[in-house]
Parts: structure tokens; sequence; C-alpha cells
């Protein structure tokens, strides 16, 4: 029989078999677990590949459960591709959260509203006030509360979408009113910059930044013993190599799993070079900007610089730590004790392959 291979790569899946937890993971979950929660918003960044996206379905997972369902918890993932606002109207609407004044009116939900767009209709008489959905969802989130439940927003990917910025400044209304609506969403670091200049979105500047990480040599190493069956140091030559990057983790586990019983780790290793390339480093590379990308070609001859060399390597030195700063919000490079290093597998060789024309 067959065996399932244990690792994937599927974009925004959870791997079920080979799934490793993180801090990050932790503090959002533990924050929203008491009784009036610090945080009404969290937004995950991080590089491509880096896990924002399983991190958010895990939070979701973990509220939707049937424990937290029993301690009033409600978990809506929103798209920013359409009306948000009509989407968790439709939503509030469906689970029985509607307000006393339409409760003998005929709200019109149509399939388009939970699927592919459309929008809400309300059958009333004409002294009936005009509808509002920004008031209407005032109205539900009272009930929301009244009811003693809260609400859990997921939104992945965020931008700044017309969609995003009508329903972020709502859902600082709602903070404002201290109704029980919660939001995590992810997105690129470029892309959630792009909201804070946003007049009446301040908040959402202010409100808690949470950057992916590597992944845990140890859990890594330990996962690849235990789900691969390899002896103990290889799978920390392995875990090493991944650099705790979570797209490279899967991928190398994907190909192992698969491999030939000829092949070693160093012909897999081209393989993981090819995957990371072709389908990670060449998005990453293209979203970098033309002074971003000068810096990280100053990076690419040796595993950690100093920030000397490197002031001493630039033709505008003084915008050294902006640049820096930047591409360590991005998940591109790493720092510690006054050195800078790329911070993803094989990143380097990419760039000294493909990017240095």
């Amino acid at each position: 029989m067959t065996r399932q291979n244990p690792f994937t790569t599927t974009f925004s899946k959870i791997p079920d078999y080979t799934y490793i937890p993180t801090e990050q993971e932790r503090e959002i979950i533990d924050n929203f677990n008491f009784d009036n929660p610090s945080e009404s918003l969290y937004k995950i960044t991080g590089v491509r590949g880096s896990g924002k996206t399983v991190l958010l379905a895990k939070i979701e997972e973990e509220f939707g459960d049937d424990e937290h369902k029993t301690d009033g918890w409600v978990v809506y993932r929103l798209t920013t591709t359409r009306d948000m606002l009509r989407q968790l109207a439709a939503s509030l609407y469906k689970d029985g959260f509607v307000s006393d004044k339409y409760k003998n009116k005929s709200i019109n939900l149509s399939a388009n509203i939970l699927g592919t767009g459309g929008g809400i209709g309300l059958s009333r008489s004409e002294k009936d006030e005009f509808f509002d959905i920004g008031t209407e969802l005032d109205s539900m989130l009272q009930k929301v509360e009244d009811k003693k439940k809260k609400v859990l927003i997921g939104v992945d990917e965020i931008s700044r979408t017309p969609e995003m910025v009508v329903f972020a400044s709502e859902f600082g209304k709602w903070m404002r009113a201290g109704y029980p609506i919660y939001m995590v969403c992810t997105g690129l670091y470029e892309n959630i910059e792009q909201l804070y200049n946003v007049k009446n979105l301040t908040f959402f500047r202010r409100a808690t930044t949470v950057k992916t990480e590597p992944l845990n040599m140890i859990r890594m190493t330990e996962m690849y013993k235990s789900k691969l069956g390899v002896a103990s140091e290889k799978a920390k030559s392995m875990a090493r190599i991944t650099k705790g990057y979570p797209y490279a983790f899967q991928e190398l586990g994907v190909l192992y799993f698969k491999k030939r019983e000829n092949e070693e780790l160093q012909d897999i290793e081209e393989s993981l070079k090819v995957e990371l390339f072709s389908y990670s480093y060449e998005k990453i590379w293209e979203e970098l900007s033309n002074e971003d990308r000068k810096l990280v070609l100053l990076l690419v001859d040796k595993e950690e610089y100093k920030r000397d060399e490197i002031l001493a390597a630039m033709d505008k030195p003084d915008n050294y730590s902006t640049y820096r700063d930047r591409l360590l919000k991005r998940g591109i490079i790493t720092s510690r004790r006054g050195y800078i290093s790329l911070a993803l597998p094989y990143f380097a060789e990419y760039v000294k392959e493909y990017c240095m024309d």
C-alpha cells in the first residue's frame, strides 16, 4: 500500500502531519483566551513562504473548535476581493445575529453574497428608514454582545484595496464602541505598510504586528526523524539546510520522501534549489525596490557581514539603517550583534545566478 507523503507545499494548506507550532501562534491564542483580551487586532507579516496563512488558519481552527464554540466564539474568514462589510453581515445574519427592527422584515441574502459577489437586499415600505450596512452591522454586533458571544475575523493577504480600507475604518469604530469583535490579518510587510497612512486608520498602525520567525531547529530535526525515518545526524543536516524557512522545510521533506534509492541528500538539495528559485525567490526579488536590491547584492559572497563592511561598500551609507530595517521587517535578512546575513536558504545563490546582470 502506497504511503502518503506527510509533507506538503500546497499554498495555505495546513500541514496535518508536519505542522510545527510557533511562539507567535501561542501569543495570539493566549491573548484572545482571556476574558477581556488586551489586543483586538493582530497583523501577521513575513516573507513569502514563511507560514503567515498557515498561522492564521491554525488560529481560526483553534477558535472554531467545540471548546471555543462553547465559550461563545464564532469565526469568519473574509476575502479582500469583495465587499467585506456585506460578507460579515451575511455571516452574522446566517448565525442569527439579526437586529430586532428587522425581525419582521425580509432581509434577502442571495447566494451571491456568500459566494462570488452581489448585494444585500432589504424589503421595506416607503416609511422604512434608509438601509445602511454600517448601521445594520452595529445592531448585529450589539446582538453578539447581548448573547455573550465573541467574533473572530480572519483576513488573509491584505493590501490597500478600497474594500479593505472601508472595512478597517469600520473595525476601528467597533473597537472604540467596545464590541466583542477581534481580527487577525496577514500580509507582506510592504502591503500592510500601505494602510498606515490612510486617514482614520491610526489604530491599525499601532496594532500589534507579529513577524513570522524561523522554525525551531530541534522540532524540525525531530519531525524529519519521525516522518522520514532518517538518522539523527542526517535530520540535523536537513534542518540546517532549511534555515527554518517553512516553505523550504516542507519542500525538502516532500523531496526526500519521494527520493529514489540511489539519490543522496546533495542530489535532493539541487531539486530543492529549483523549487525555491522558481516558486518563491523569483517573486520575492521582483517585489524588492532597487535600493533594497543594492543592499542584498552586497551580502551574497559570504555567510555574514559586519556592519562596517557594508557601510564601506555602499554608495550612500547614511541610508544603511533604512534599507536594513526594511529588509529585516520583510524577512529577507537577519541581524545579530552588528552582523547581518541573508535569512533564506540558497538566496545568495539565486541572486548571484539570476540577478547580477
